[in-house]
């Protein structure tokens, strides 16, 4: 069974890779997590590998959208096959 952290993160990478100009309000509409939960599961992501960019656009600080520059040692054909195993390890922690 995989780990609940682990799977957060990788879930989170998939989000960020299929929806579009995925911001904070998006990804929290999106995974029904706490806005801290998922602020902490972005910060993890560079230490995993995962290069992580903001895009600005807007003229507030926050307006913008994530988008992954480059995967690290993730496989993003893996994470997608495997969704539903994802889902499961992190609905089983809460």
């Amino acid at each position: 069974m995989l780990n609940s952290v682990f799977a957060r993160r990788l879930y989170l990478c998939w989000l960020i890779n299929h929806n579009e100009r995925p911001n904070v309000p998006k990804l929290m509409a999106l995974t029904g997590w706490p806005r801290r939960t998922l602020q902490d599961v972005l910060k993890a992501l560079p230490g995993m590998g995962v290069e992580l960019s903001f895009i600005q656009q807007g003229v507030r600080n926050n307006d913008g959208y994530y988008h992954i520059t480059h995967w690290g040692p993730l496989d993003p054909q893996w994470i997608a096959s495997h969704c539903p195993q994802l889902l499961l390890a992190i609905d089983q922690s809460n």
